[in-house]
């Protein structure tokens, strides 16, 4: 799976999860549930919803390094090709 559908899956489960959430404002290196203003409840929606459409495990003990989206999209790269 390469970078481009991981980011567009991604960005497409963001948008389901947090309407309000504009792609175009994305800052990639910046906290990504700060960004969007996500909840605990909504962060754990995502993982699941990743998890989900690309079949992709996150393990619970991982979820504190996927802080922004390029951490979320570099992780999924790393699980993808594993």
């Amino acid at each position: 799976m390469d970078e481009a559908t991981i980011k567009a899956a991604v960005i497409a489960i963001l948008r389901r999860i947090a309407p309000e959430f504009d792609p175009k404002d994305l800052i990639e290196t910046e906290p990504l549930r700060d960004q969007i203003d996500l909840d605990s409840v909504d962060w754990l929606n995502v993982l699941v919803a990743v998890n989900e459409q690309l079949r992709i495990d996150i393990p619970e003990t991982d979820y504190e390094k996927l802080r922004t989206f390029a951490d979320l999209v570099r992780y999924l790269g790393g699980r993808a090709s594993a």
